[in-house]
């Protein structure tokens, strides 16, 4: 990071004051040394995995959003394997924080997993850090101590924090128009903690999200579904995916919004091990 030169602040003097303890980004160059760093893990799905050019990235929020039964969680299940696989095996050879707020997480499904992937169950659950909140200040506080976490290199390195779900606390606790605002303002900060985190410490953050019905959208083939959170959760994903159900066993996967990918889609399965594909 560089100062702003006199030069700029010469020629806006009633800017000065802010100008000085202001930083701009350097050159494009070094952000794209930084883009380099960027390491993607596998889904389990090569067709979900093209369509997010080449898997779950870090330095990020990629955001999971869908109806229940969709496979969201259970694709949180199989990146807690996935990114514990070595680079070779398009993993991320690190461990996991899983933030639990809904008393979703099953260490059986990580089991089933690990062994289709051929890692030991016990080692595999073993990397495996599970917090489990409560109410959205539990959810809100327990950020600083998974940064203390991330940032103690003997306990590392992790690679990816998944929350399940990021706004469930958030709706049960602040409830119909008047605390909408407050909602909002907390979640904002809770967000904004975690890009920080994605960034410093060059780990993915997932977050699963809940949908709901749009009562202004009208489509002959029944209800339209957009995601909770409002524009505050919009702007902080940096990747947002769509879940859908298909025949069976099968779900649908489209990229809802994304800085880098076009809006594509793509069918996987849910299978014992994990994601996998159709």
């Amino acid at each position: 990071m560089v100062m702003l030169s006199k030069q700029v602040k010469d020629s806006h003097p009633d800017l000065t004051y802010n100008l000085t303890h202001s930083y701009i980004t350097n050159e494009g160059i070094e952000v794209k040394e930084q883009r380099q760093q960027v390491i993607h893990m596998t889904t389990g799905s090569s067709a979900l995995d093209k369509i997010l050019g080449g898997g779950i990235e870090t330095r990020s929020i990629t955001e999971l959003f869908g109806e229940f039964r969709t496979g969201k969680t259970q694709l949180a299940h199989t990146l807690c394997v996935t990114s514990q696989m070595s680079f070779a095996n398009n993993g991320g050879q690190g461990k996991v924080i899983y933030l639990d707020t809904e008393g979703n997480f099953r260490p059986e499904r990580i089991e089933m997993i690990a062994e289709r992937f051929g890692l030991d169950p016990e080692q595999t659950l073993d990397n495996v850090i599970i917090c489990r909140v409560f109410s959205h200040e539990e959810q809100m506080d327990v950020v600083k101590p998974i940064a203390a976490l991330l940032a103690d290199t003997d306990q590392g390195p992790f690679r990816i924090l998944i929350i399940d779900s990021i706004i469930a606390l958030f709706r049960v606790e602040f409830s119909g128009r008047g605390e909408l605002s407050e909602r909002q303002q907390k979640l904002g900060q809770h967000l904004s903690a975690l890009v920080r985190i994605a960034e410093e410490f060059n780990i993915a953050v997932v977050v699963i999200n809940q949908c709901m019905a749009d009562p202004g959208a009208m489509s002959m083939f029944g209800p339209v579904i957009k995601p909770v959170g409002g524009h505050v959760l919009a702007h902080a994903s940096t990747t947002r995916v769509m879940l859908k159900k298909g025949k069976a066993e099968q779900r649908i996967a489209k990229i809802f919004d994304s800085p880098l990918m076009p809006e594509e889609e793509a069918t996987f399965a849910i299978t014992n091990g994990g994601i996998a594909d159709v």
